[in-house]
């Protein structure tokens, strides 16, 4: 029985254009964080089952995380995310390094969860980490961040940047409703999969960690205040938090897009401050593209020291349909500067001399292997969108020239080889 040429049921294929396509979009991200000073860093694939055990939400954890025994009895799991091995990482030198540290990777991820749109078993992902520094001053560096990588692709009218505060959620569901630790984790698990497990499951949910009506009328009310009054109503250090944020953001152009909404849990049990999430705006693609939020005790899981910190994560399915949708895709051409032809087997050495002088000035250069038709090697390079095609013929050798044809335009001139130095 021959074997599928399928790949496995939620990853994907990338083809010469979509790595074209991917390693464009890659490489406009890490422009962006670059600028803001932060330094690429990554791990390994495989990691410690315990490490996302520890901190991990309970749904990666048992449902999602691909994971096994390895042959020296031990259990491993595949990466789900990257924040567990930053921060194991930076926990091995957090006193030499440079405060505050500013992180970022693109690692492959994987989740076994059902595919869908916007959702596959492994993905690509940005991931920006700020470790140190002033917890307010970073938290508004990071949501900036976020803003201008959309914003590189002009895609900053069509988001919108939601935000609330964990110290905020448990303020209201331990201080004001009496709801305990548990419970009030449950509740904030319970709240950020409502949109997706509809309204019945999403009461049963509450019901079930014994939130009594009287509890679910408050909680409704809290959902649905607007900052102002949330700011009268429940005065607490996470209010001043974001007011700070707000405030720090007002000379940034993501002030514009940036909205308190008291519904933005993030299912993640390590986040303790400010968390966030990019909408999409577009109807065809309503939906939260990425998100993140402050982490302030997952580097002293490995030992004594502890230094917060704020990231997020932005995976590549999720960015790339929020680009296809407002065709923002960035235009990529194969990258083919000249075709070298060959018309003859014997001319091959000569042509390697012609190959050698274009790659040393920083040209790409695909060489024919074999001497088929003219026409046939044209319409390779044509596929190819090589601009150029360099023919050597009998003459040129003679001679010490060759042919260069421009496809754009059809133009061909005659060079002599040392003319060669010159071309663009």
């Amino acid at each position: 029985m021959a074997l599928s040429n399928k790949p496995y049921k939620g990853t994907r294929d990338f083809f010469p254009p979509d790595m074209r396509i991917h390693n464009a979009i890659f490489s406009s991200l890490s422009k962006v964080v670059e600028n803001y000073g932060y330094e690429q860093y990554n791990g390994p694939m495989l990691e410690s089952f315990d490490l996302y055990a520890a901190k991990t939400g309970e749904e990666i954890v048992n449902a999602q995380l691909y994971h096994f025994e390895d042959r020296g009895k031990r259990r491993v799991a595949v990466r789900p995310e990257m924040t567990p091995t930053l921060a194991r990482m930076v926990s091995q030198q957090v006193q030499e390094l440079p405060k505050p540290i500013r992180w970022f990777s693109l690692p492959n991820l994987w989740r076994y969860e059902r595919p869908q749109r916007g959702r596959l078993r492994e993905h690509w992902q940005l991931n920006v980490d700020l470790l140190g520094g002033d917890t307010r001053l970073a938290d508004s560096e990071i949501l900036s961040l976020a803003f201008n990588l959309i914003s590189e692709f002009k895609g900053q009218e069509h988001i919108q940047i939601h935000i609330n505060h964990r110290g905020l959620v448990n303020f209201v569901f331990q201080d004001q409703l009496g709801l305990s630790a548990e419970q009030a984790l449950q509740v904030s698990k319970a709240v950020d999969a409502r949109p997706k497990i509809g309204e019945a499951a999403y009461e049963k949910w509450l019901s079930d960690q014994g939130v009594n009506s009287d509890q679910a009328i408050k909680l409704e009310a809290f959902f649905k205040s607007d900052f102002t009054s949330l700011c009268e109503n429940y005065p607490c250090e996470a209010i001043d938090d974001l007011k700070a944020i707000f405030k720090n953001l007002e000379c940034s152009e993501a002030h514009k897009v940036l909205i308190f909404d008291p519904m933005i849990m993030r299912g993640l049990d390590y986040y303790t401050g400010l968390v966030f999430e990019i909408f999409d705006t577009s109807p065809e693609n309503n939906r939260a593209m990425f998100g993140g939020g402050r982490y302030d005790n997952l580097i002293g899981l490995f030992g004594k020291h502890q230094l917060s910190g704020v990231g997020f994560g932005m995976g590549d399915v999720t960015l790339r349909n929020f680009l296809e949708t407002h065709k923002l895709m960035p235009a990529i051409q194969a990258p083919i500067d000249y075709f070298v032809a060959l018309t003859n087997k014997d001319y091959w050495s000569y042509s390697q001399q012609i190959c050698k002088v274009l790659r040393v000035k920083g040209h790409s250069v695909y060489e024919a292997l074999s001497d088929v038709k003219l026409a046939n090697q044209f319409k390779q390079a044509h596929k190819l969108n090589s601009k150029f095609v360099i023919i050597v013929g009998e003459d040129e050798v003679a001679q010490k020239q060759f042919q260069l044809k421009e496809l754009a335009t059809g133009e061909q001139k005659t060079y002599a080889l040392s003319e060669l130095e010159a071309l663009d």
